[in-house]
């Protein structure tokens, strides 16, 4: 954890995430584990939590939900964010075999894992899934990456119709990956961790909660006896399980 006040960068690259957001590509480096997050600040607006994309150069992704992050996606190459961090407990970059699941917004914590991985000289599969194509994010940057990528839809209008899960059932079957990723929808992660209960495939979880702080100070983001920003986002599955089952 950094506890450097902000940094100041700007903004060199926008791209487009489908219709949903964009990635912000800025104009240095922050070194970051695969699965931290940053708090970044709009002056006159908010902070808030994003994971980190890349750490060299920095990079943010981002999907439209509300007044900052609309702020935030309409930013230009030029305008300036303010950056602290990075914060929290990543993925364990290991394993020979990764398969990496991700959905919405959440797909951003995955890159960097997918980057570390693939220069360590692992297979990474990743599945990406969305209601429909132009929600899909970052399916660009893992292809640029080199990963072996699997797409789902909701409504079949890209890849598979169906969802992540859906997409990465053909590898779980043949027993093929050492370590499996995610990050996105609880009722993804719930499905992902039902399925694996038993398995000796070990599972990671990154967790999104609202967070202000980013190093567990205002209790926030507490996660029954945990604070994601603290003690996660990324969890490894047995710590969390019993937290994203539904109340009775």
């Amino acid at each position: 954890m950094s506890d450097a006040p902000h940094r100041t960068y700007r903004i060199i690259e926008r791209r487009p995430e489908g219709g949903v957001g964009a990635t912000l590509i800025l104009d240095g480096a922050l070194p970051a584990e695969p699965g931290q997050f940053v708090m970044v600040w709009l002056p006159g607006i908010e902070e808030r939590p994003l994971a980190v994309m890349n750490d060299d150069p920095l990079s943010i992704t981002v999907r439209v939900v509300g007044p900052f992050t609309r702020a935030l996606a309409a930013c230009q190459p030029g305008d300036r964010l303010w950056v602290r961090g990075p914060y929290g407990r990543g993925f364990p970059a290991r394993g020979e075999r990764l398969l990496l699941a991700g959905g919405g917004s959440g797909v951003a914590s995955l890159t960097l894992l997918a980057k570390r991985a693939l220069a360590a000289g692992a297979t990474v599969r990743v599945a990406l899934g969305a209601r429909s194509g132009d929600q899909l994010m970052l399916p660009w940057r893992f292809r640029e990456l080199g990963c072996e990528l699997l797409l789902a839809t909701d409504d079949g209008s890209l890849g598979l119709a169906g969802t992540a899960l859906d997409a990465l059932e053909p590898d779980l079957a043949a027993g093929w990956p050492d370590l499996v990723a995610a990050c996105g929808p609880e009722v993804m992660l719930r499905a992902l961790a039902r399925r694996l209960q038993g398995s000796d495939v070990p599972l990671y979880l990154s967790l999104e909660r609202a967070m202000k702080c980013g190093f567990g100070v205002c209790g926030n983001c507490h996660c029954g006896d945990r604070l994601v920003c603290r003690d996660g986002p990324v969890f490894p599955v047995d710590e969390v399980l019993c937290l994203l089952e539904p109340a009775p």
